[in-house]
């Protein structure tokens, strides 16, 4: 019982911190934006963190890993999990849709938005993947050429032999060393995240009730569902019984994070945390996370279908037959690639669905809007959801199973 006991406290001492945070934001109301620097404390120092993260965690696993083969089966195991995932959740979310109409009685204020200056596919393409200049790609904003950088360091360290060996075990040391600071980060992710919650209440909470309460009362039940019973069933897909104890014993602390803060990148920290103590191996783990938090996205897909039938609603466009349904599931998964895990990226993804569909510059403030009170959950069952790819994709390995630490 004391093992039980002392395995969950810091997750019981997460929950009653947010529970704490939730109930004085109620309280206090628009009062609680007060709070909301000390949960700024906590995310910057997550995302000062990150860069060194995604660096040396990716980088290290691909120096240390000499079967070239089993990372490339690896590779595409990941990219095929995280692609049928995407599809499943954007499934669900349009069998929600055509259940329960979420923009019957929406009423909203068409806000004029003013254009941006428009980006030609090529530029957005070469933005996406690189940048310019080295001290670039030491940002949180540019996180997927950080990640090709890193991958590239890793195998050009492999490829330099025996003279790269000193090379490598600093790629290793380092990610050791990193993992110990985040832990340290993390004891202030009580106070941290309590802080966040009374302000996301305080102010946000009210919305939740007046015209976007008809949408919100959707998206919430069936993430909520999404997360407890699909991702179980994905666990017990992985590894049985003891995958679901494991996933569900272990993955509190990460999921709270990303609910708190909003973004999959500042809950990488905990979630390799949590990886490594539901047993995924560590190869695995320090390049499918990094990569999921990224590109991988079950709850931005179960939002994206939302946001395009909330439009397709509104401006009288009929929601319904296959090529329809399959460019919706197509845009949904793009909209997590473009999202980069960061707060605010989904307002990409947002213009990306406005600009697809032809739809008048009006509608990007409307979901704009839903993005902001959606995107809580929808970043739990993201970050959470990169945890259970590396679990699927350690079992389609087969020759590593899942060796989980009660």
């Amino acid at each position: 019982m004391k093992k039980k006991l002392k395995q969950w406290r810091f997750t019981l001492i997460l929950i009653f911190s947010v529970i704490a945070g939730a109930l004085l934001g109620h309280k206090i109301g628009p009062q609680a934006k007060s709070l909301k620097p000390l949960g700024d404390v906590f995310l910057n120092l997550l995302f000062t963190a990150v860069v060194p993260l995604v660096f040396f965690s990716l980088s290290s696993a691909i120096a240390s890993n000499s079967d070239l083969k089993r990372l490339g089966r690896m590779a595409s195991l990941m990219l095929a999990v995280f692609i049928v995932t995407g599809i499943i959740s954007s499934c669900i979310m349009i069998f929600a849709v055509k259940t329960f109409d979420p923009a019957d009685g929406l009423d909203l204020d068409l806000t004029k938005q003013e254009a941006n200056e428009p980006v030609s596919l090529p530029e957005k393409i070469v933005s996406t993947f690189s940048v310019k200049d080295f001290p670039n790609l030491i940002s949180r904003h540019n996180i997927l050429p950080l990640m090709i950088f890193s991958i590239l360091i890793g195998l050009a360290s492999q490829a330099a032999g025996e003279k790269g060996k000193p090379f490598r075990k600093f790629l290793v040391s380092g990610a050791e060393v990193m993992g110990q600071l985040i832990k340290l980060i993390m004891y202030y992710a009580p106070i941290g995240l309590g802080a966040y919650f009374a302000y996301l209440v305080g102010v946000f909470g009210p919305q939740l009730m007046s015209s976007y309460a008809r949408v919100v009362a959707l998206y919430y039940p069936v993430a909520a569902l999404y997360f407890v019973i699909v991702f179980s069933i994905y666990a017990f897909a992985a590894a049985g019984r003891k995958g679901v104890r494991g996933f569900w014993t272990h993955i509190p602390p990460a999921a709270l994070t990303a609910l708190g803060t909003g973004s999959s990148l500042a809950a990488l920290p905990a979630n390799l945390e949590s990886a490594k103590r539901i047993g995924v191996p560590e190869d695995v783990r320090e390049i499918v996370l990094p990569i999921g938090a990224t590109i991988h996205m079950d709850g931005s897909c179960l939002a994206a279908i939302l946001k395009i039938a909330v439009l397709f609603s509104i401006f009288g466009k009929e929601f319904t037959g296959i090529e329809t349904y399959a460019s919706a599931i197509g845009i949904s998964l793009l909209c997590g690639v473009v999202m980069s895990g960061i707060p605010g990226g989904g307002f990409l993804g947002e213009a990306l669905i406005v600009s697809f569909y032809g739809f008048p510059l009006e509608a990007l403030p409307i979901i704009s809007m839903l993005g902001v009170l959606v995107d809580p959950i929808a970043t739990m069952i993201n970050s959470s959801g990169d945890t259970i790819a590396a679990m699927i994709t350690t079992r389609l390995l087969g020759n590593n199973k899942i060796a989980y630490i009660p």
